[in-house]
């Protein structure tokens, strides 16, 4: 049975500055998840060493907002070393983050600094699909990733079920062609707002996900990351991952 995850921005970026993450990732345990995903842009800066102290025992991944690459086609080393270093003291073996400004032909020619900062730190580091067009769509995935083969880095992939409608991308046919890839999974069901693309809960989603997760690696973890909310949220995070579980069971 693959691990099943919450990220903490499940339960709203209001709820979370109020009550800090380290409140939800208990109540995440308490629900049943197997470990948490922290998400740096909501973690607090006024006592962050504290903080990561008490996150450190939930926490399966760390996510860092910051891309990978400027947007003038620059790896971004203060990224991705704040990454680390909070990996570090979160004792999570991966981070997540996406290729940002990412440019195959200005770009590529930092994958080597790329592979010796990862190389030293002894930490995963998997590419999220975002909701850009440099960093969200599969053209430009797939050359990102056509570069890093070149370059000798075996780079796993966060697949984010719902951001490829943000970019007018089709999931399906991304899970087709990058499954080979996917070592994480963010699951997130979409619906269409007069004006944008909005998460929710897959049972609640007008996107094929079922037909997505069956193109999807089971035995990779999986993290909710639609809207968790309700009068017992307990409940009703001991009941998603209860369903993610249920989904992702072997056929017996």
């Amino acid at each position: 049975m693959p691990p099943v995850l919450v990220s903490l921005a499940a339960f709203g970026a209001a709820e979370v500055s109020r009550h800090g993450q380290p409140w939800f990732a208990r109540l995440a345990s308490e629900a049943g998840a197997d470990g948490v995903e922290v998400r740096g842009e909501l973690l607090r800066d006024d006592d962050l060493h504290e903080e990561l102290a008490l996150l450190a025992p939930f926490t399966s991944v760390y996510s860092e907002p910051i891309g990978l690459w400027t947007a003038e086609g620059e790896l971004d080393t203060g990224a991705l070393e704040r990454a680390l270093t909070r990996a570090k003291a979160l004792g999570a073996p991966r981070i997540k983050m996406s290729i940002g400004g990412w440019h195959t032909a200005e770009s590529r020619y930092s994958l080597g600094d790329l592979a010796g900062i990862l190389s030293a730190a002894k930490v995963e580091l998997l590419i999220e699909n975002d909701q850009t067009e440099s960093a969200g769509t599969l053209d430009a995935l797939q050359a990102f990733f056509a570069s890093a083969d070149s370059a000798g880095l075996d780079l796993g992939m966060t697949f984010d079920m719902g951001n490829w409608h943000f970019v007018g991308e089709c999931p399906l046919r991304a899970a087709e062609a990058l499954a080979p890839r996917v070592r994480y999974v963010h699951c997130k069901g979409v619906q269409r707002q007069p004006a944008k693309w909005v998460a929710v809960p897959m049972t609640q989603s007008q996107a094929p996900w079922r037909a997505v997760l069956r193109a999807l690696p089971a035995n990779v973890p999986h993290a909710i990351e639609y809207p968790l909310a309700g009068d017992d949220l307990l409940a009703v995070t001991r009941d998603e991952i209860a369903h993610i579980r249920l989904l992702r069971a072997p056929a017996s």
